[in-house]
């Protein structure tokens, strides 16, 4: 049996896979199964800690096969002609077992299938253990504060111009921050630009009758490089699960655009050219 894959930053001893899970710690025990690339394998998967061990194991329980019948015409006549059955089989994993995690616990029971009308899980918040969002910001190119975004409070409960007029303002000022772009070349050569800008954002602890609970805890606050590049790179561009054209990466502290961005280059097989004139 071969060692299943869970982050970055595993390690693998034989059917062991042993990874640090520092920035999003979990405790539980999980037993699954699962097909194709993103779920292979029969596995026990134990958190505690912040560390993840994952052990593989024979098939003692297999993915869940949901079978879809075609019924468009002339699909369905041309399938059928050409001998085949009018359908296809999809799989999903099977998940037994129960994780919490930042004021969270989740019980998974059968498929897994990210439909809430048919997945076996369900999840419970508990509100002395939740963190609400309090602040969303965005930062110049030197780190300093350009501007605090406007808090959304109850707008979804009047109506859907409040809200459609609150999104516009939100996006103006989102376009109104700082960017800095930078050239680079991925790892097959081709040569894009990286366009980024910095934002950060907080949480409190304590959520409905808990909220006091802020008054004795740290916020968590989390300084992010949002990064959107001209096309497709990484690793899997051009296949069917396609690479990606914008993400955001954590910032350490006392970095800007440049020193982010080159770290992300670094890691990522990219090659660092040259930065153009900020916006």
């Amino acid at each position: 049996m071969k060692a299943i894959r869970w982050s970055d930053h595993d390690r693998y001893f034989g059917p062991f896979t042993y990874a640090s899970e520092q920035s999003y710690r979990r405790t539980g025990i999980i037993l699954g199964s699962g097909d194709g690339d993103d779920y292979p394998g029969c596995r026990l998967r134990l958190h505690a800690f912040g560390r993840t061990l994952i052990i593989a194991l024979p098939a003692i329980i297999k993915p869940a096969k949901v079978w879809h019948e075609i019924t468009t015409e002339p699909t369905r006549s041309q399938v059928i002609a050409q001998g085949r059955e009018p359908g296809y089989f999809e799989y999903y994993e099977r998940e037994f077992g129960t994780t919490a995690a930042e004021g969270s616990v989740h019980v998974h029971y059968g498929q897994q299938t990210h439909d809430s009308s048919t997945t076996k899980s369900k999840c419970w918040f508990i509100p002395w253990r939740s963190l609400r969002f309090i602040r969303h910001s965005f930062y110049d190119l030197k780190g300093s504060l350009f501007v605090d975004m406007p808090q959304r409070g109850r707008l979804a409960k009047l109506g859907q111009a409040a809200w459609h007029n609150h999104w516009l303002v939100e996006n103006a000022i989102e376009e109104a921050c700082p960017t800095a772009t930078f050239e680079f070349e991925d790892f097959d050569g081709e040569r894009l630009a990286a366009k980024t800008k910095i934002e950060e954002r907080e949480w409190a602890r304590g959520e409905g009758w808990f909220k006091w609970l802020s008054l004795f805890c740290k916020n968590q606050v989390r300084r992010s490089l949002d990064i959107q590049f001209s096309g497709e790179t990484g690793k899997r561009k051009g296949s069917w699960k396609g690479g990606t054209i914008g993400h955001s990466i954590d910032m350490l502290p006392g970095e800007l655009h440049g020193g982010a961005f080159l770290r992300y280059c670094q890691a990522h097989g990219m090659t660092f050219i040259s930065a153009k004139a900020a916006q």
